[in-house]
């Protein structure tokens, strides 16, 4: 009975060591399940866990080895394995040896197959088809493998074990490694994922400097690109406008050079004819050098119109009446087989603007209408109010406001966009050589533009081409007539007829004695007294004496840092109310106060006839009264 009891109680206390034993083996699970889980260096981790592993299940030698997983989007046959962990030997007595072969020892370890577990390794026979272990191989005879599994049920590793001797792995060791390598895979999923946040984190770091590095120099940058583009931009506006000033002298020399030609060919037969005593037929050699002469003044004033530099003499304008003034002249001028019409819009608003440019400016388009309808066709004139806001101004390049438009309309052969897009240069030309002088539309351009307008071109190859002109709304009514102004015709003048003698006075002022010289015989002619002055301080100094003045003619443009309408302000504050009337070639728009005369102000433009110098004197001091002190 002592027996019995003795062999209960040795049974019992064997049952509670067995018990004592798996509750420590839980606990050391326990502790090194949390200690793997807070562990997220995947390197550290994996070391550890192998050596903790290796020492629980008694093993001598323990290897892990990892999965390395294809790149994303690559094929699986891109992945492999490679020792991250060893515990009881040196890396040599592995690393040697290169992976584990695919043998039938080592496969279902690496393919997630499930635990090997082995007594005696050489006495397996799969150990036999192996043809023994490699030479310097670790001793080993019991021998453990499992696959460690993340949660979805994926290999990510493979644990070997190896013992000298025989028989050291049973299933207490087996359940101990299968428990700690299922905690371990999930420390290792969580060491992953921190490491491939720890390197997004370092990636947009490193994203973020570069960034920062960018914005503290990305204002210099830009300083730096806008200067190459503004050097760029420099470089071709200098090209592009040599190549306009190459355009514009060409053109200009191949013109003037003809022109003098005429001039200069005819002067000369004429001093021959004359030195011989060869009188008669002389009338022949002066009309062509006039001719010549007529045609240089009018290339000068389309030249001062495309450069906005012409003198303008703007009235309160009816565009309405214009149009019809000249409407019976366009339709003579179109010929049979173009149909005319005009579209006056009602209430059109009047406009302040040169009448007689803007009529040659208008007979100009519509003649390059007609010539763009060999075969006829329809134009169309019209005109309309229109209103632009900051949007719709900003596309025809003028302030926001009111506009009175004057649109010519054809059904002709229309333009190309290159051609349309130099249609406004000066001396451009589609017309064969001699037809057209290119100077045509660059003047209406200039002349619009200098008025305070725009102009502006649609066309499309055999669909036609619209022209408008925008010109700026005056505030109040058109003036009804039109004053009586001299113009220079391309007929020769008659001489200027004698005009009485009553005596008045008149002091010109010229730089150009020649000028003096012409424009004091004329006048002499007239029967009128005149004094000359070079400059504005000769002037001033007669304008203080106690010489009567009837009349001023001064040019624009002096020399002496007087200019003529300054001189005609200090004329009349010294004389109230004398008349003045400026000659210029080239009038500056701040010397003529942008283009507005006073009262008793008249303005005759270089190159001008005798004749019609004197109309203007002759209007000017007809019904006057006597000279002002």
């Amino acid at each position: 009975m002592e027996e019995a009891s003795g062999n209960r109680a040795a049974a019992l206390e064997a049952e509670n060591a067995a018990l004592r034993e798996q509750l420590q083996a839980y606990e050391t699970i326990t502790q090194f399940g949390s200690r793997l889980v807070a562990e997220l260096d995947l390197n550290r981790l994996l070391q550890a866990f192998l050596e903790g592993l290796t020492q629980l299940t008694g093993a001598a030698y323990g290897a892990y080895f990892e999965k390395v997983l294809a790149p994303l989007g690559a094929e699986a046959a891109q992945e492999g394995w490679r020792l991250s962990a060893l515990a009881g030997a040196p890396a040599e007595a592995f690393t040697r040896f290169g992976l584990p072969r695919a043998t039938a020892l080592f496969s279902p370890t690496f393919l997630a197959q499930g635990v090997i577990r082995l007594d005696d390794v050489l006495a397996d026979p799969r150990y036999g088809s192996l043809g023994g272990m490699p030479r310097g191989h670790l001793p080993v005879r019991s021998y453990m493998a499992l696959p460690v599994l993340s949660g979805t049920g994926e290999s990510v590793g493979a644990l070997l074990f190896g013992h000298p001797e025989p028989g050291r792995f049973g299933e207490r060791e087996e359940r101990l490694a299968t428990g700690l390598a299922w905690q371990a895979a999930i420390a290792i999923d969580n060491a992953r994922l921190f490491a491939a946040s720890r390197a997004e984190i370092a990636e947009r770091a490193k994203a973020q400097a570069a960034l920062a590095a960018l914005n503290d120099t990305l204002e210099e940058r830009i300083l730096e690109r806008s200067r190459a583009l503004m050097q760029a931009e420099e470089r071709l506006r200098q090209s592009q406008k040599m190549e306009a000033v190459g355009q514009l002298t060409g053109g200009l020399a191949h013109d003037f050079n003809n022109l003098l030609t005429g001039i200069s060919g005819s002067l000369e037969l004429l001093q021959i004819r004359i030195a011989q005593g060869r009188l008669d037929d002389l009338d022949r050699y002066l009309r062509a050098a006039r001719a010549a002469s007529d045609r240089a003044a009018a290339l000068t004033h389309r030249l001062l119109a495309f450069s906005r530099r012409q003198t303008l003499a703007p009235r309160a304008t009816d565009i309405n009446r214009l149009v019809a003034g000249m409407e019976e002249l366009i339709r003579r001028t179109m010929g049979p087989d173009v149909t005319v019409e005009v579209i006056p819009a009602p209430g059109l608003w009047a406009t302040l603007v040169d009448n007689n440019q803007l009529e040659n400016a208008l007979l100009n388009l519509c003649i390059n209408a007609r010539d763009a309808m060999p075969e006829g066709g329809r134009l169309t004139i019209e005109t309309a109010n229109r209103c632009l806001d900051e949007a719709a101004a900003r596309a025809k390049d003028l302030p926001p406001g009111q506009y009175v438009s004057l649109v010519v309309r054809d059904t002709g052969t229309g333009m190309s966009p290159e051609v349309a897009a130099r249609a406004f240069d000066p001396f451009f030309t589609t017309k064969p050589l001699g037809v057209g002088t290119g100077l045509g539309l660059s003047m209406v351009y200039g002349f619009v533009r200098q008025s305070g307008g725009q102009a502006r071109i649609l066309t499309e190859p055999g669909q036609g081409t619209t022209i408008w002109l925008n010109l700026p709304r005056h505030h109040g009514p058109a003036e009804t007539e039109a004053e009586p102004a001299a113009q220079a015709g391309s007929a020769p003048a008659p001489a200027p007829q004698r005009h009485g003698t009553s005596g008045e006075t008149v002091l010109v002022v010229d730089d150009e004695a020649p000028i003096r010289m012409l424009v004091s015989d004329v006048l002499s002619g007239l029967g009128h007294t005149t004094l000359e002055a070079e400059d504005g301080a000769a002037a001033l100094r007669l304008l203080r004496s106690a010489t009567p003045l009837d009349l001023l003619i001064t040019d624009v443009g002096l020399p002496g840092g007087m200019n003529g309408r300054q001189l005609a302000e200090a004329a009349r504050a010294l004389r109230p109310g004398l008349k003045v009337l400026f000659i210029t070639g080239y009038a500056e728009s701040t010397a003529l106060s942008h283009g507005h005369l006073g009262a008793g102000m008249r303005l005759l433009a270089k190159p001008f006839t005798l004749q019609a110098l004197a109309g203007h004197v002759r209007t000017m001091l007809a019904g006057s009264a006597a000279a002002v002190p």
